[in-house]
């Protein structure tokens, strides 16, 4: 079965995120009480990361389960991580997790087991900051990613298939980025075809469209070319979207249209389930 590889440090994965840095992320993300796309994504894919790091930890170590990159596409196109990790494509997680360009204490509201809530201080760490400047240089990003994916699948080439998820506000200035997409999609291990999710974050009020089934809900012909570069969800994440209360078939892309900020955690934190029972 397809997307059954077991993950482990001999046989790692790979995610690597594609965000869009253009001048129109500076503007207000819906949702957001007042920040930027570029501050509230930037925001959730810091919390991801740690995330995924906190999924590697066994003991006092952190396990190489994952590699890791971040590729920002804006005023050029280039790898997003900073500080020690600054241009590398992608990185073992136990590298990420030693590596932050700083650690921040934040004020979390948590349950206190009587009906009322606490504020608890937790420890956020930060490996890039927000930016945003030039156009959107999708179809570029989208060559390099696979350019990215390729190098990985030569060294893992039984390993679950690698996962992109871009995260933009515009259409491609360079362009048309389907063709650039349908070649990542293409590439492969041994377990499956690459996945690529997109999510198109906005500015707007308006509903949010989720990992839909087909293209004829989605209102425009950017959304459409988007739902079409957008692989179909393999089962771990069916599972993982119908526990988040979102309806799902074996149709559903990995697509997100005029998400607001709740859409965009959503999305990170779906399009990066693996099936727990293939972690080793």
């Amino acid at each position: 079965m397809p997307y059954s590889a077991e993950i482990s440090r001999s046989n790692p994965t790979c995610f690597l995120f594609l965000l869009d840095q253009s001048k129109s992320m500076l503007g207000p993300i819906s949702g957001g009480q007042g920040r930027t796309k570029a501050d509230a994504v930037a925001d959730s894919l810091n919390r991801l990361l740690y995330t995924l790091v906190l999924r590697c930890v066994w003991g006092q170590n952190v396990l190489d389960r994952f590699y890791v990159g971040v590729l920002g596409y804006g005023r050029q196109v280039a790898p997003a991580l900073g500080g020690v990790l600054a241009g590398r494509f992608l990185v073992p997680i136990s590298e990420l997790a030693r590596a932050p360009l700083r650690v921040e204490q934040r004020v979390n509201l948590v349950d206190d087991g009587c009906g009322g809530q606490v504020e608890q201080i937790v420890k956020s760490p930060v490996w890039f900051d927000p930016t945003g400047d030039g156009k959107t240089p999708m179809c570029q990003c989208l060559e390099r990613a696979a350019q990215v994916v390729s190098s990985f699948l030569l060294e893992h080439p039984a390993c679950y298939p690698p996962l992109v998820l871009n995260l933009s506000d515009g259409e491609a200035t360079d362009g048309d980025p389907e063709g650039p997409a349908r070649n990542l999609r293409e590439l492969a291990s041994e377990d499956g075809a690459v996945l690529l999710f997109n999510a198109h974050i906005s500015s707007c009020a308006d509903r949010a469209i989720e990992f839909p089934a087909s293209e004829t809900e989605l209102p425009d012909a950017y959304a459409r070319r988007l739902f079409r570069m957008s692989s179909r969800l393999p089962p771990p994440m069916q599972k993982a979207a119908r526990q988040a209360g979102l309806s799902v078939t074996a149709e559903s892309r990995g697509f997100a249209f005029n998400a607001d900020l709740a859409a965009v955690i959503r999305f990170l934190d779906i399009g990066t389930q693996v099936d727990f029972q293939n972690l080793r």
